[in-house]
C-alpha cells in the first residue's frame, strides 16, 4: 500500500502511524484501512456494557478526507443497532458535518470511543435517531454477533478480544464516557445541536437545516435541560429576536439620507451655473453697451 501513496503526504504520514497504533484488536475496538484504500476504514466496537447494546457487536465505515487530520472523518454503521440509522452519516461534533467543531488532535480511535458513549444516550427526536425500545435493541445486540461484513469479510465474532474483566475494561468503558460528553455539550457546539449532536444526514444536508426540522422548545418546559444547555438557548433566542425586519426597517431611513443629500447637491449645482449663466450675460450687455459708446 505505501508504494500507491505520497508518504511526504500529512495526511498518509497520520494514517500510516494510526494503522500501526491500531493494528492489535482489543476487547472493546478494532480499526484498519482497507487493503486497496488508505482513506477508508472498517471499524468495530462492542457495545457498552450495562446498556441496551451489552453483548453487541457493531460495526462501520470511516472514510477520510484527503485534508485529514485537518479535516474530520465521515462515519456511517452497518450494523443495525437501535440507535443510529443504518448506512447514513452520523452527525456528531467529531464528524465530518461539523468541521467547525473537529479538533487535529483527535483521531480514529476518539471517534471510536465517541461512538461507544453515545450509544446508550437518547435520540430525542433528532433526525436520523433511533429510539428502539430495550428489548428491540437487546434482539439487534444479540443478533449482531452474526453479522459479516461484505467490504471487509470479517465476521464480528472474530474480530474483537474475549471482552475481559478489569481495570483495563473498565477504563476504556469510562474514558468513552467521558469523551461522549465532553464531545456533546462542547462550549462551541451550535445550540442548536446541543443534546442532539448525535443526528445523522446525508451528505450536502448542512448544520441549519437539520436545526430546521426539530421544532424549538420554550426555556420554561426545558426542566431537564443542564444549565449550559439554558444558557446557550437563551443566547440563541437573543440572537434570533434581531430579525433581518429591524434591519429592513432601518434601510428606508438610511435611503431617505442619501436622498435628501442629493437633491441639496442638485440644487446647489443648480444655483451655481444659473449664477454662471446670469454672469456671462451681464458681462456680454455690459461689453454691447460699451461697444455702442
Amino acid at each position: 500500500m505505501e508504494a500507491r501513496y505520497n508518504l511526504k503526504s500529512p495526511a498518509v504520514k497520520r494514517l500510516m502511524k494510526e494503522a500501526a497504533e491500531l493494528k492489535d484488536p482489543t476487547d472493546h475496538y478494532h480499526a484498519q484501512p482497507l487493503e486497496d484504500n488508505l482513506f477508508e476504514w472498517h471499524f468495530t466496537v462492542r457495545g457498552p456494557p450495562d446498556s441496551d447494546f451489552d453483548g453487541g457487536v457493531y460495526h462501520g465505515r470511516i472514510v477520510l478526507p484527503p485534508e485529514y487530520p485537518m479535516k474530520p472523518p465521515s462515519i456511517i454503521l452497518l450494523t443495525a443497532n437501535g440507535r443510529f440509522e443504518v448506512g447514513k452519516k452520523i452527525c456528531l461534533s467529531i464528524s465530518g458535518h461539523h468541521p467547525e467543531t473537529w479538533q487535529p488532535s483527535w483521531s480514529i480511535r476518539t471517534a471510536l470511543l465517541a461512538i461507544i458513549g453515545f450509544m446508550p444516550t437518547k435520540g430525542e427526536g433528532a433526525i436520523g435517531s433511533l429510539d428502539y425500545t430495550p428489548e428491540e435493541r437487546r434482539a439487534l445486540a444479540k443478533k449482531s454477533q452474526d453479522f459479516c461484513c461484505e467490504g471487509c469479510g470479517f465476521a464480528m465474532k472474530d474480530i474483537l478480544l474475549p471482552l475481559k474483566s478489569g481495570s483495563d475494561s473498565s477504563q476504556a468503558d469510562q474514558e468513552a464516557k467521558e469523551l461522549a460528553r465532553q464531545i456533546s455539550f462542547k462550549d462551541d457546539i451550535p445550540a442548536t445541536f446541543q443534546g442532539a449532536t448525535a443526528s445523522t444526514s446525508y451528505g450536502t444536508q448542512n448544520p441549519s437545516a437539520a436545526s430546521l426540522q426539530q421544532p424549538a422548545q420554550p426555556v420554561a418546559k426545558s426542566t431537564s435541560m443542564s444549565p449550559r444547555q439554558r444558557r446557550a438557548q437563551q443566547q440563541s433566542q437573543r440572537r434570533s429576536s434581531t430579525s433581518p425586519d429591524v434591519t429592513q426597517g432601518q434601510q428606508p431611513r438610511d435611503n431617505h439620507t442619501d436622498h435628501g443629500g442629493s437633491a441639496v447637491l442638485i440644487v446647489i449645482l443648480t444655483l451655481a451655473l444659473a449664477a454662471l449663466i446670469f454672469r456671462r450675460i451681464y458681462l456680454a450687455n455690459e461689453y454691447i453697451f460699451d461697444f455702442e459708446l
